[in-house]
């Protein structure tokens, strides 16, 4: 959906080395991938280790985007290691996989993709998805795909108090 945005950006992302990746309906201009032509492709089968291990923990596995709290939006950094440790994250708040978790957080940031999604992967949950907050759907949403858990940062429970009774 963002596409359109990223493409006046192309012609610099490859002087820098940018690969891209999309997922969704092309044609792409050349230089992009189109992933959905990969998973179609793809076999069943698993590589064997050495060819999707990282030969170190530490190096990069992605980027996700700062909110800008400390000046304009941007790209980050993340390890593989910080990746594996975002499984963990609802594992160390108590949540189990016979939790729901609702997640109204942008998943473009860590907090909404890797602690999110990721943790709901790591300990096995379900995760409900909610494209965009909405203080007045928030207790229906969540009675109604029994929801036990979910997931703030920022004001969220401020406008979840500020909802008439």
């Amino acid at each position: 959906d963002l596409f359109a945005s990223v493409e006046p950006l192309l012609p610099s992302l490859r002087e820098d080395g940018v690969a891209v990746w999309v997922l969704g309906a092309g044609p792409y201009p050349p230089g992009v991938v189109a992933l959905q032509e990969l998973l179609d492709a793809a076999s069943e089968e698993l590589e064997p280790e050495d060819v999707w291990e990282p030969e170190d923990m530490n190096d990069t596995c992605l980027y996700i985007f700062t909110s800008g709290t400390t000046g304009l939006p941007k790209a980050a950094r993340v390890s593989h290691l910080k990746s594996v440790m975002c499984l963990s994250f609802y594992e160390l708040v108590g949540a189990s996989s016979r939790d729901v978790v609702y997640l109204a957080l942008p998943l473009y940031h860590m907090a909404g993709s890797l602690l999110g999604v990721l943790g709901c992967l790591g300990i096995g949950a379900t995760c409900v998805l909610k494209e965009k907050f909405s203080a007045s759907q928030f207790w229906d949403d969540c009675r109604a795909e029994g929801v036990t858990v979910f997931q703030y940062i920022g004001e969220l429970c401020r406008y979840l108090v500020n909802q008439p009774q």
